[in-house]
C-alpha cells in the first residue's frame, strides 16, 4: 500500500488532519510511546474523554489518565477498536506518552511495534466525531518510504502534520486557512447562517450566530465535543463594533461547570440562592456575576479566585487533586474545578488558532462582515492558561441565575473564564497578525 492510499482511507474515515510519530528504537509494545516533553501543547491536538488523576501505589504523586476512541486501520480500511488506548500526562515532568494502544485488539499492528528499529512511522488521524484513527508502517515499505522523502512538513512538537481536503493533501494548513478566510471577507455582508448535521444550511437569530456563520461558510458543521477547527485550526469570532478597534472585546475561552465546593455539593440553585442577589429587573430572578480575578476580593460577591496545587516558579502540576478555588469571605470552597477537569476542557481548545473579529447589524436582516486583519496563534499550552489566571489577564465571569425563585426555580448556568483579546497572544507561544489583503 502506498501513502495515498492510506490517506484516502483516513479521507473516508472523516480525517481532516494527519499527525506522523516518525518511530524510534525504544517505541515498541512494551513501551509506551512518548508524544511529548516539557509542555502540554500536545494534549490539544488529540481528542479524548475525560482527565481523571491515577495514583500507583509506588508514586509520589498522580498522573493524569485520558481515554480515547482509538481505532487501527488495516489496507482494506477496516478498523480495530484498540478500548484500552490513552494519554498519560505526567505533571511533574511534564510529559505526555500513549499507551494501551495494542491490547484488547486482535489486528493491532503487534508485529510492526515490536521491532525495535529506526524508519518506522505512527500515523493518527483525527476525526470530525472526535475519534482517532492510527496506522503503523513498517521499516523499509512503500509508505515509510515515501514519507520519509516529504521534507519540511508542518510540525507540532514531535509530530509532522499533513492535512486533507476533499481528496487533496494539503502540506501548508496555515496559506490555506487564511485564503479560505480571504474569499469570506471579501464576500463583504453574509446573511446569517449555520451549518447542521447533513449539510443543511438553516437561518440563525441568536448571539452565537458570529460564529456559526463563518463556520458554515467554512464548511464546518456544528461539533459540540470541541471547538470548531478548519485543517487542525481553531477558528474563533468575536464580535467588535469597529472592525479597527479589536481589543476590548471579551473572548470566552471555557465554560466549565465546578466539579467542588457548595455549587457541587448543594446544586446550582442553592449555590445562586446563597450567594446571589435579587436582580434589579425582576423579583422573580436572581443572578450570580462579576469579574472574578485571581487573589483579588470580588466587590460585589466578596470573593476570591485561588490556585492550588502548583507551582508557579516552574509552571508544573504539584498536586494533581487540586485545582481553582472561588473562597467567600468565610474561606469556604463557594465552587472549584479540578485540574483534571479543567485540563479535560482545555483540550477542546486546539494547538493552533485563528482569531476573526467581525461586525454584525440586526437590519434588514441579521447579517455578518469579517475583518481582513486576523491573529493567528500556534503553541498553546495549559500552563500559559494557569499563567494567564495568576496575572488576572483571564478571569471568571459567571452569568449564573435562577428565575422563579419563589416557586419552582430553574437554574441557568454559565461559568465563563473569559480574557480580552487583546491579551489572546498571552494564551500562545507564537503569534502574527496577518492582513488578508496580502495574502
Amino acid at each position: 500500500m502506498n501513502l495515498s492510499t492510506l490517506l484516502k482511507i483516513f479521507e473516508d474515515k472523516g480525517c481532516e488532519t494527519i499527525y506522523i510519530k516518525q518511530l524510534v528504537k525504544n517505541n515498541n509494545s512494551k513501551q509506551q510511546i512518548y508524544i511529548a516533553s516539557g509542555d502540554t501543547e500536545i494534549l490539544n491536538i488529540f481528542p479524548v474523554k475525560e482527565f481523571k488523576p491515577v495514583k500507583k501505589a509506588n508514586a509520589k504523586e498522580p498522573t493524569f489518565h485520558a481515554e480515547c476512541v482509538f481505532y487501527w486501520v488495516d489496507e482494506q480500511g477496516g478498523q480495530c477498536l484498540a478500548p484500552h488506548a490513552k494519554f498519560i500526562l505526567y505533571p511533574d515532568y511534564p510529559e505526555v506518552r500513549f499507551s494501551g494502544f495494542l491490547l484488547g485488539c486482535k489486528n493491532a499492528p503487534s508485529e510492526v511495534l515490536n521491532h525495535t528499529v529506526e524508519g518506522r512511522y505512527l500515523f493518527f488521524g483525527i476525526s470530525k466525531s472526535a475519534e482517532i484513527f492510527g496506522y503503523a508502517s513498517d521499516v523499509n515499505t512503500e509508505i515509510s518510504n515515501e514519507f520519509a522523502s516529504y521534507k519540511n512538513l508542518e510540525k507540532a512538537g514531535v509530530l509532522s502534520v499533513i492535512g486533507l481536503e476533499k481528496n487533496k493533501v494539503v502540506f501548508d494548513t496555515r496559506t490555506a486557512l487564511l485564503r479560505k478566510l480571504k474569499e469570506i471577507y471579501l464576500k463583504g455582508w453574509i446573511n446569517s447562517k449555520q451549518l447542521k448535521p447533513g449539510n443543511i444550511i438553516a437561518p440563525c437569530n441568536e448571539s452565537r450566530c458570529g460564529g456559526l456563520t463563518l463556520e458554515a461558510e467554512l464548511g464546518i458543521i456544528q461539533n459540540g465535543r470541541s471547538e470548531p477547527d478548519y485543517l487542525g485550526w481553531e477558528v474563533k469570532q468575536f464580535g467588535v463594533k469597529k472592525l479597527d478597534k479589536v481589543n476590548g472585546a471579551r473572548i470566552t475561552l471555557m465554560t466549565p461547570e465546578p466539579d467542588g465546593g457548595y455549587y457541587r455539593d448543594n446544586g446550582g440553585i442553592e449555590f445562586v440562592r446563597k450567594y446571589g442577589y435579587i436582580s434589579p429587573k425582576d423579583i422573580e430572578r436572581m443572578d450570580f456575576t462579576g469579574y472574578h480575578k485571581f487573589n483579588k476580593v470580588q466587590k460585589k460577591s466578596n470573593m476570591t479566585l485561588i490556585i492550588e496545587g502548583y507551582d508557579f516558579q516552574t509552571d508544573l502540576i504539584l498536586n494533581a487533586n487540586e485545582g481553582i478555588y472561588l473562597i467567600d469571605s468565610n474561606d469556604n470552597i463557594a465552587a472549584s474545578w479540578s485540574f483534571s477537569k479543567m485540563l479535560t476542557h482545555w483540550n477542546r481548545k486546539h494547538a493552533k488558532a485563528s482569531y476573526v473579529p467581525s461586525l454584525m447589524t440586526p437590519s434588514p436582516i441579521r447579517q455578518y462582515q469579517y475583518s481582513n486583519n486576523i491573529l493567528l496563534g500556534e503553541g498553546t499550552d495549559f500552563s500559559l492558561f494557569i499563567q494567564n489566571i495568576a496575572s488576572g489577564k483571564i478571569f471568571y465571569d459567571p452569568g449564573i441565575h435562577i428565575d422563579n425563585i419563589s416557586t419552582k426555580a430553574v437554574l441557568k448556568p454559565r461559568s465563563q473564564f473569559r480574557i480580552s483579546s487583546k491579551y489572546i497572544t498571552g494564551l500562545y507561544k507564537k503569534t502574527e497578525i496577518v492582513d488578508l489583503n496580502v495574502v
